[in-house]
């Protein structure tokens, strides 16, 4: 299938993806999970997960194999790779490349959206995948996003608002900040929509945020930056873009803020998070500032007054 893994894609943690082509002449990645112990348990999580999903906008498992010592999970190709290094662009590098238009940009947006708002909601099952960062996004050959991994996912019934979990699980960055208070809120779907949050600002700003767990002055964190920007009625300087645009990344990064709230109470559920998407954004209102930054108390953190605008949202889903 792999041609004698001929056809390298990527190594991870995981192990590595080959490109493959099936019978029927699909084409095919397979990715050959490595020998350490975890990932027994990431091969059964994606089986188990992905047998339950049907989105266009999640990746679909084509089959598995496990023989012996040996386990491989088989997924349909996507020939534009992930989303990351079209977030990340290395101009003037042998790995430039096109650029994605802004509005193809937001679609991208509106429909990973539309793909976690299905793993929480629209499965028999709520599944929260605990690593959505640009990486695990995946581009069909239209420029369609795909979920991919769900390596980390835990599937629980769909009337559990909060779930336990032995350990941390994600990526740093993009892990939500009760991974390690534990006393600004338990864990649930939220901490899916404060890793869509951080996607979406990288989206918008092309650019990584930068880890606000550190140190150095000298490293700007850009939702922190662009939230001063906005609170002091500035626009964000961008180049050749039309005011539709311009209407658009501000509309994805006041949403981002909104999805990054230190409370994950704050936090508006996927569902609500596409309406702010796709609505006017002459209809949003700036959050209270993020919390970012270790030197503040998490326990100090008072419930923002963030409820009027939050209330408006809990309209009947």
């Amino acid at each position: 299938m792999t041609n004698n893994f001929g056809d390298k894609l990527g190594e991870g943690g995981f192990g590595t993806v080959y490109k493959g082509k099936l019978r029927s002449g699909l084409f095919v990645a397979v990715k050959i999970l490595g020998k350490s112990s975890s990932t027994g348990q990431e091969f059964i999580n994606e089986v188990a997960t992905s047998g339950r999903i049907h989105h266009v906008n999640v990746v679909e498992l084509l089959g598995f194999c496990f023989e012996g010592s040996k386990r491989a999970l088989i997924y349909e190709f996507m020939p534009n790779g992930s989303l990351e290094k079209y977030i990340f662009c290395k101009e003037g590098t042998e790995e430039e490349i096109a650029s994605l238009s802004w509005i193809k940009m937001y679609d991208i947006s509106c429909k990973v959206a539309s793909g976690i708002d299905y793993l929480h909601r629209g499965c028999d099952m709520q599944i929260l995948h605990f690593d959505i960062k640009p990486h695990n996004i995946l581009l069909d050959k239209n420029f369609n996003p795909i979920i991919s991994d769900f390596g980390l996912a835990k599937s629980y019934a769909t009337d559990d608002s909060i779930v336990t979990l032995t350990a941390a699980r994600g990526t740093m960055g993009y892990m939500a900040p009760e991974m390690f208070y534990k006393n600004i809120g338990g864990i649930s779907y939220k901490a899916d929509v404060y890793s869509f949050g951080m996607l979406l600002m990288e989206m918008a700003g092309r650019r990584k945020n930068s880890n606000p767990f550190v140190d150095h002055v000298s490293q700007v964190h850009f939702p922190s930056w662009v939230y001063n920007q906005f609170s002091e009625g500035k626009e964000l300087e961008m180049e050749d873009v039309t005011q539709e645009e311009r209407k658009l990344v501000k509309k994805m990064i006041i949403v981002a803020l909104w999805c990054i709230q230190m409370k994950p109470s704050d936090r508006p559920p996927m569902n609500k998070v596409i309406e702010m998407l796709e609505g006017p954004v002459e209809h949003l209102v700036m959050p209270p500032k993020p919390f970012l930054y270790t030197k503040e108390d998490p326990a100090e953190i008072k419930s923002s007054s963030t409820q009027s605008f939050l209330k408006s949202l809990q309209t009947e889903e």
